[in-house]
Order: structure tokens, then sequence, then C-alpha cells
């Protein structure tokens, strides 16, 4: 059995609990880290765990809200880390005292009662990777932070059954919102973060008919509104409105089950 919890989501911090069951066997994978200690342990606690329960964490990329108490979560509960050699080098090289793990593209990593697979995606860091996870028979996508729709990205997502989908921002908010122009074209730019109606053209492109969740992800406070961000994605596959779930940032999403 394979499910995952969104713990929280966006430009205050991101982190996503990914747990895999086998037998008497639970395994499980926090996909960044980008809280406060105190609050992770917290959201942590609430999804029925602990931090000392984490076999693993993964971190996709360098800035901060992906990155958050890594550190000192790995070092003081002794937490293996993964992360791209571009991100680490990027994050100064820090000491974790034998718990780094280098993630590659293409390269699985093996958590045990599941693997989860990293995949390049685009966007203004050094080596940013994303998680597809599977336990062989089913498969979630955690797709976050990219500003363009990838061939290879579109590619990587296929046959998935549950989805968590970067839906930043409305293009219309964005480029009559108040933020500066450097930064409206950093946002919008091919390594900053998907637009609704892109977010919408992935999710079309790789929608099936056993995919069954989909969770927009990392929407901006001030670019968009979650009713703009699930009208987008739900007609982009014929679903209704609600069937779109938000990840909000503060509380996160309920467990989702991946079934086929």
């Amino acid at each position: 059995m394979l499910r995952f919890r969104n713990l929280a989501s966006g430009s205050t911090g991101n982190a996503t609990l990914v747990e895999g069951r086998s037998g008497a066997h639970t395994r499980r994978l926090l996909v960044d880290c980008g809280l406060g200690i105190r609050q992770l342990q917290w959201r942590l606690e609430a999804a029925g765990t602990a931090p000392a329960q984490l076999d693993a964490v993964f971190i996709t990329h360098e800035h901060s809200d992906h990155v958050g108490c890594v550190l000192k979560l790995a070092l003081r509960e002794r937490i293996p880390v993964w992360m791209s050699e571009g991100t680490y080098d990027a994050l100064g090289a820090p000491d974790l005292d034998g718990l780094l793990h280098v993630a590659c593209d293409g390269v699985p990593v093996d958590m045990g009662s599941f693997c989860a697979h990293p995949f390049s995606v685009p966007h203004d860091a050094r080596e940013p990777l994303h998680l597809r996870c599977s336990d062989g028979a089913t498969h979630i996508g955690l797709l976050t932070d990219l500003g363009h729709a990838a061939e290879t990205v579109v590619e990587r997502l296929q046959g998935c059954h549950a989805l968590l989908l970067e839906a930043n921002h409305d293009a219309d908010l964005l480029a009559s919102g108040d933020y500066p122009v450097f930064l409206k074209r950093r946002i919008a730019g091919p390594r900053g973060h998907l637009p609704n109606h892109v977010s919408a053209d992935i999710l079309h492109a790789v929608h099936h008919p056993n995919l069954r969740h989909v969770v927009a992800a990392h929407l901006s406070a001030r670019n968009n509104r979650p009713d703009l961000a699930q009208s987008a994605l739900a007609q982009a596959v014929g679903w209704h409105a609600s069937d779109i779930v938000v990840a909000d940032p503060r509380e996160g999403t309920p467990w989702i089950e991946a079934s086929y």
C-alpha cells in the first residue's frame, strides 16, 4: 500500500510525506523539509508519525522553502538525506556526518517497500529533481517548482494513480498584480513556476482511466486562488472542481492512498 500526505505547500514551506507498507513493514520518505523543526514535528505528529520514524529525506532543490530544517533534523535523528550533487553544492556542501546520499536523474532510491524515482525538471536551481514513487503496483507523481511542461517530465508522469502537481499562479493575476517586473518575469519564465493553464496541459497529457487523485500544490497566495486552480485542472480531465484537492500552506492535505 502506498499513500502520501502533504504537510505544507507554498512559498512559506513545502513538505510531503510518502508512506509505503509491505506486510508488517512501513517505510517513510519525507520529500522536502521546508519548515522549522518544531512546526515539522507538529505536522508529522498530526499525520500519525514522528521525526524519528522517518527512514529518509529527499530534498528536491536548494531553495529555502524546500530545505528548511533538514540539516538539524538529519543530524539530530540520524536520518539519511538524498539530494542531487548540484543541490548539495548550492547549499554550500554542509557536513552531514555521513548521512548524505547523492541522487541522480533516473537512478531509483530503494526505500524497501517502495522506490522513489528522481527526474530532472526545468527550474531556476542548480540541479533540481522531483519524484515518482512506486511500489510496483501503484504510482505517485510529486511535481512542484518547474517552469514549463518539458517532454521528459510528462513522460515520467505517465501511468500515475495519484499526482501532486504544481499550480502556482493564474497568468492574468500575475500579470496584473503588484510584483516587480523582474519577479513576474522570473515566475512566468521557462525555469520559474507553472501557471494554472500549463498545469492543466500536463494533467491532460498524463490523464488515464486509473488516475484517481490530483492535488493542486504550491499555489501562490497573491497570484492564484484555489477555485481557479481547481477549475483549470478539473476541466482538463472532465472532473468536477471539487474532485481536485488543494494543498493548503498551513494544513496540507489529508492522507491520500494511491489506488487503481
